[in-house]
């Protein structure tokens, strides 16, 4: 039986505890695991942060998401996730690089700096400033004109927000959390969620923040920046239901 973790554990905690049960032999290779619901309910934590667990037991190669059918054990493990303590609560952090760190424990992040960043960056900015999130828009629409994910677009738009404030810890901050979008983990995330209909949600949802900066708004820069960031939490927490097959 797969043992209960304590739910302001970290992804990697949850993931060890289904490589466990894997390991001992409670899910054969070719099974399947219980629902999400089930399993979330069984080990104690929500369902997106267990989503972040089986996503990285899938980039691991320990299981394969089949979306409308399940998830299913595989035969053989690939490279293995970072070991954690799991004992009297999570390993100390030391040296983790942001490539390490979970998108959901990023984007919560986000909702707190980036959000009075989009204020002060509508105090502050510059000519400058809202020609690169111009330039940053119109990246992400032809981005999203031609297939692809409007990745860097996105990456340039929240990078000129974050430069308009004129302090170089917050810009950095920024920088950090972007670096952790090339992990793995990101990307296969990405796989799932971030379709077209949702990178049109996002442009709009920009639109909205660089409007306010534009108007020197900074009550609504904040406000729709909050609201872009609180989307995208969602979007990445939609039921497996709701993502196309690959």
């Amino acid at each position: 039986m797969i043992q209960a973790v304590e739910p302001q554990r970290l992804y990697r905690q949850i993931a060890e505890r289904i490589r466990a049960a894997i390991a001992a032999g409670d899910y054969r290779p070719g099974s399947r695991l219980p629902a999400e619901r089930e399993l979330a309910q069984q080990l104690g934590v929500s369902r997106p942060s267990l989503r972040e667990a089986l996503i990285a037991l899938e980039v691991e190669g320990r299981i394969e998401v089949r979306t409308g059918s399940g998830i299913y054990v595989l035969e053989g493990p690939g490279a293995q996730l970072p070991p954690v303590s799991l004992e009297g609560g999570p390993s100390p952090r030391q040296t983790d690089s942001p490539q390490e760190w979970g998108p959901l424990e990023v984007l919560r992040a986000r909702q707190v700096f980036e959000v009075e960043m989009a204020a002060m960056a509508a105090t502050h900015a510059r000519r400058t400033d809202l020609q690169a999130m111009s330039r940053a828009l119109e990246q992400m629409r032809h981005e999203a004109a031609v297939g692809q994910a409007p990745r860097h677009g996105d990456e340039a738009f929240h990078l000129a927000v974050a430069k308009a404030c004129g302090n170089d810890v917050l810009y950095d901050a920024v920088c950090r959390t972007w670096q952790a979008r090339d992990s793995a983990l990101f990307e296969r995330l990405g796989d799932y969620f971030e379709q077209p209909p949702a990178w049109e949600q996002a442009i709009n949802e920009h639109d909205s923040v660089y409007l306010a900066i534009c108007n020197q708004d900074a009550k609504a820069a904040r406000r729709a920046m909050q609201f872009h960031l609180r989307q995208a939490m969602k979007r990445y927490s939609a039921s497996w239901r709701r993502a196309p097959s690959r």
